[in-house]
């Protein structure tokens, strides 16, 4: 047939045994040894002397599908353990022979402060597990511990685990790449190394005189762009945003040049625009490409000859502020059909930042839409709620036309909807319209692209070769999720199913 190797189905793929390893006090060999591939997953260690109980945590814990889990009997073992295996959590009893649990606590927070360390103990002890806090744990739970509590404890201990390696991660990432002041890009959440290589440029130019043109879709950050070039400027004066789209062009022209005293009717006293008030500072102006062809010219002196007139006043002042536009429109579609000045096209080139789209930098769905998860749980005061384990690869299929600023809405509406508990997929569905062929306008746009890549295929491919690759595509887009997958296609999981047991018959 003509296809490229088929994309394993995620219902057919050898399934990996829960790992439950037991470490004796004569081994350090697991009995159920684990591969490469598992051991790159930062397990859950168990350690109690009362192998029972150990186990039945492994259980409970494998059963809400938190895994791998390895168990340790043997305190003695603990200290290497947890050098070889570098676990995400810990469940450390308290009272264990050879070596006590509030002894461990104190070796192992010394040596990996990053590991989330959970006390496990029958004694219902405000002083003991008060005194472990103080030592470092995360958290103490009693014996025997409800399946919701431990699983809930755990899961919480992940999360702040987790956060705590982005950060540093984040952190790391800054500094080999030689930021010199990262802390003037903090407002903008990003694993995109398109992104970090934005903010080197944005240092190279802070200091530059020069207008910086900042271009990209609506919702990409385009503003909080403009706000990290003026922090890495280091200027004295103040950062001002207008929004230039849809004002008049005699309020806008006061608003930003300000007015002279009886310029006009009602203008009983002189008034100070914008561009004053950024003195020493950064002037951003917002949507540029909605400017009227009179104030284009006005913005055209301002930026080659650094002067301006207020309203009413034939002598120009020095304007004192470095400019920062930004705009989703394609300028020089604008100039091409005479909408925009060729002379201020030109001019707003002299420093030019293409921010990427969402969808071209996946990598910071995980840390959007965690940090929204939380902004979101605060403005509606409720507790921050676990997303589904599906969520991520749901949202990477979708081309998100208003980018982060749709995304922070879809996650603020599905917290709004959200009761208690894993959070449903549902409310992001509903939201993405995935499946929805009436809702794929962005599909037509893409005709001539698609066109293409067809160009070169001789011969075509058969509807029954074309229905097999697009399957392909979506089980690739959905990281082989077959509910999503069928969404993108708009059909149902079970026909999709079907559709997979005859390509696996025909092969």
């Amino acid at each position: 047939m003509f296809l490229p190797p088929p994309l394993p189905n995620p219902n057919h793929l050898p399934k990996v045994t829960n790992i439950v390893t037991i470490y004796t006090e004569n081994t350090f060999q697991p009995t159920n040894p684990m591969t490469d591939a598992q051991i790159s997953i930062a397990p859950i260690l168990i350690v109690d002397d009362e192998e029972i109980v150990a186990r039945s945590y492994a259980a409970v814990i494998e059963s809400a599908g938190i895994e791998p889990v390895i168990t340790c009997s043997d305190s003695r073992k603990v200290s290497d353990l947890v050098a070889h295996t570098e676990p995400a959590v810990i469940i450390l009893d308290l009272t264990m022979p050879h070596i006590s649990g509030e002894k461990l606590l104190e070796q192992i927070h010394r040596s990996c402060p990053h590991i989330p360390i959970i006390i496990s103990s029958g004694a219902d002890a405000v002083d003991t597990a008060v005194g472990c806090m103080k030592a470092g744990a995360f958290d103490y739970i009693l014996k025997p511990a409800t399946e919701d509590r431990l699983i809930g404890t755990v899961r919480r201990a992940m999360d702040m685990r987790e956060l705590s390696l982005e950060n540093a991660k984040l952190k790391e990432h800054f500094l080999s790449d030689e930021l010199k002041n990262p802390d003037a890009f903090k407002g903008i959440l990003t694993r995109s190394k398109t992104v970090l290589s934005i903010f080197q440029y944005i240092e190279a130019i802070a200091t530059s005189a020069q207008p910086v043109l900042v271009t990209g879709e609506t919702g990409v950050g385009k503003e909080l762009v403009a706000r990290a070039i003026h922090d890495s400027s280091k200027r004295s004066g103040k950062y001002v945003p207008v929004n230039v789209a849809g004002v008049d062009d005699t309020v806008l022209s006061d608003t930003l040049f300000g007015h002279c005293q009886g310029a006009f009717t009602g203008a009983a006293t002189e008034r100070h625009g914008l561009v004053e008030e950024a003195a020493e500072g950064t002037l951003f102006l917002d949507e540029i490409g909605e400017l009227s062809q009179t104030l284009q010219v006005k913005l055209l002196r301002l930026l080659q000859d650094g002067e301006y007139c207020p309203i009413g006043s034939e002598s120009p002042k020095r304007a004192r502020c470095r400019i920062i536009v930004a705009t989703n429109r394609n300028l020089r579609e604008l100039m091409e059909a005479g909408r925009f000045r060729e002379d201020l096209y030109y001019r707003l080139w002299s420093h030019h930042i293409e921010l990427p789209p969402l969808r071209k930098r996946l990598e910071d769905l995980p840390p959007l839409v965690d940090r929204f998860l939380d902004d979101a749980a605060r403005a509606l005061g409720r507790k921050k709620p676990t997303p589904p384990r599906e969520l991520i690869t749901l949202l990477s299929t979708y081309p998100f036309p208003g980018n982060i600023r749709e995304l922070r809405a879809i996650v603020l509406d599905a917290v709004s909807r959200h009761g208690s508990g894993v959070m449903s997929l549902d409310s992001f569905r509903d939201a993405l319209q995935i499946g929805n062929l009436s809702h794929r306008p962005h599909l037509e746009s893409n005709t001539a692209e698609f066109s293409k890549v067809l160009e070169d295929v001789h011969p075509l491919p058969t509807f029954r070769q074309a229905e097999d690759l697009l399957i392909q595509e979506a089980l690739r887009r959905s990281n082989g999720n077959q509910t999503i997958a069928a969404q993108l296609l708009g059909t149902t999981r079970q026909t999709l199913n079907r559709r997979l047991k005859l390509i696996e018959g025909d092969e």
